[in-house]
């Protein structure tokens, strides 16, 4: 039996749980939204639900697939131990990006352009320039 973290891996594996993430599907369904083969789905469906991601029910000739929360809840629990080294760095950018932009402002004459404004404000009356003279490449 494959680790939680091996079934979720798999790249095709990660786009049906997103897909069944906004609703339950069929495996047609699963087949067209996500172009892979039905053999394909089926695979992957089967390592999902041995593993106990999702669930399906028949409805009239399919079988519908949606999602089981309670794995998704005990991967939750156990990286809530480790969200704390996230969050830390990812404030600690947050306000490092919030200074960047702050000395950007303030390095700027009140009512001057951007440079990328500058540039294109160049660029431009240099290309009327050369079109007024007749040398437009």
């Amino acid at each position: 039996m494959e680790s939680v973290f091996e079934i979720i891996a798999e790249p095709n594996r990660r786009a049906i749980l997103s897909l069944l993430g906004t609703s339950q599907q069929s495996v047609g369904e699963i087949e067209r939204q996500l172009r892979m083969p039905q053999p394909t789905v089926s695979k992957h469906l089967r390592v999902l639900r041995d593993g106990g991601f999702v669930e399906s029910t028949v409805d009239a000739q399919r079988r519908l697939y949606r999602l089981k929360p309670k794995p998704f809840q005990e991967m939750d629990l156990w990286l809530a131990q480790f969200r704390r080294f996230w969050s830390t760095h990812v404030d600690a950018l947050e306000r490092h990006l919030d200074r960047m932009d702050q000395d950007r402002a303030d390095q700027r004459p009140y009512g001057s352009a951007t440079p990328t404004k500058r540039k294109t404000k160049e660029k431009t009356t240099r290309l009327n320039r050369e079109r007024d003279k007749g040398e437009t490449k």
